[in-house]
């Protein structure tokens, strides 16, 4: 499982986020907070799934997204190829 990593615009620290509600099934709004104490910038995002890249395996009928059309999809290959391998990465964090 691999987790994103909010960075702060700022002073490029790590953000958190200090709470979240659901207000669809497909967005959340949520309030996060720079863990950087001398910057401590809050802010309220929205995450919002906007396409289907694949199918589901177990679909649920309530869950009708638009099927992503080529360009996003191969943008989301190139964006999965840039992120490191999880076995890579626990070598790096063993050194």
């Amino acid at each position: 499982m691999s987790t994103y990593k909010l960075v702060c615009p700022h002073c490029h620290g790590r953000m958190r986020i200090r709470t979240s509600e659901g207000q669809h099934i497909f967005l959340r709004i949520t309030y996060m907070q720079c863990t950087n104490e001398a910057c401590g910038w809050a802010v309220r995002a929205e995450f919002q799934m906007t396409h289907e890249l694949s199918p589901s395996g177990m679909p649920n009928p309530a869950v009708k997204l638009p099927v992503a059309d080529v360009v996003i999809r191969r943008q989301a290959m190139k964006t999965a190829n840039d992120q490191p391998d999880l076995l890579d990465q626990m070598e790096m964090e063993r050194a």
